[in-house]
């Protein structure tokens, strides 16, 4: 099977590159790391590192939680609060799929075929926002 092919094969630790490339032309950057660790059948997904504004302004820290869980044949994606996200199906090399937030809409593009490296590309689009969030995944070991 090729792609993503379980929910274990993330658990662990990944380092983490972003870039957020915004409509007007600023590009945010964020460095960091996620860390996937199990609490019972699911994963918890910590991301944790430092965004750089593009134009002038201090960078901060920034970190991030979402829940992941198998189910059957594909992977659920929840808020930290677990809210339903979006789901992945198990293995693809490659997977869209949209979450709207009325009036914000977020796609992401997954791309597993370099698997343990991956790539999550979202797009999003609302009344206040409109970027390009291309996210690489490393295994650290």
């Amino acid at each position: 099977m090729s792609g993503l092919a379980s929910l274990t094969a993330l658990e662990g630790r990944w380092s983490m590159a972003r870039r957020i490339v915004h409509d007007d032309g600023r590009c945010d950057l964020f460095e960091g790391e996620s860390v996937f660790h199990r609490s019972g059948p699911r994963l918890i997904q910590d991301e944790s590192g430092v965004l750089t504004p593009s134009r002038g302004g201090t960078s901060m820290k920034a970190t991030r939680r979402y829940v992941w869980s198998a189910d059957g044949s594909r992977i659920d994606v929840a808020f930290e609060d677990m809210r339903p996200f979006h789901s992945v199906p198990l293995g693809v090399e490659v997977y869209e799929t949209t979450y709207l937030c009325p009036p914000d809409r977020y796609q992401v593009s997954y791309d597993f075929k370099g698997f343990p490296n991956w790539v999550a590309v979202w797009t999003v689009e609302g009344p206040r926002k409109a970027y390009r969030m291309e996210t690489q995944f490393q295994r650290l070991s």
